[in-house]
């Protein structure tokens, strides 16, 4: 986006899947695209992201130092983490709003594809939102 467009427009279809997500920092079988973001509008505190979790994939337990989370369950179904040790069913329809600093994350044990829109207020980025994997990710 130029600085003086006024407006981005584009589609989930043009955006691409985020690159370099590894297993061993808890992205597990994930589709993950960064929608509105410091690379794409030029945010520095607000990331908008959609993610695709197959049966079985999760985003293991994680927490961000500079910025809380939000996702909406847009379909299917999982367990939410929470916490040191927290689950919680999730379902389609369930909002979820977690500070800085607290650990969280989302599994698919469901038989079909759960979609998550989820995102950040205090960072643009990846590489600026603090991410941490747990430490008994693994």
């Amino acid at each position: 986006m130029k600085p003086d467009d006024a407006v981005f427009h584009t589609n989930l279809s043009e955006i691409p899947l985020v690159p370099g997500l590894r297993r061993d920092e808890g992205w597990v079988d994930m589709q993950v695209q960064f929608l509105l973001d410091k690379h794409n509008v030029g945010t520095d505190d607000f990331l908008l992201g959609w993610t695709v979790l197959p049966s079985g994939a999760m985003h293991d337990r994680h927490r961000h130092a500079h910025c809380d989370e939000f996702w909406i369950v847009i379909s299917g179904e999982g367990v939410m983490y929470s916490g040191d040790d927290g689950v919680t069913p999730a379902k389609a329809g369930d909002i979820v709003w977690t500070p800085r600093g607290h650990w969280h994350g989302f599994r698919n044990d469901g038989a079909e594809d759960a979609v998550l829109v989820w995102g950040w207020r205090g960072a643009g980025s990846l590489e600026d939102s603090g991410y941490e994997v747990h430490p008994d990710h693994g």
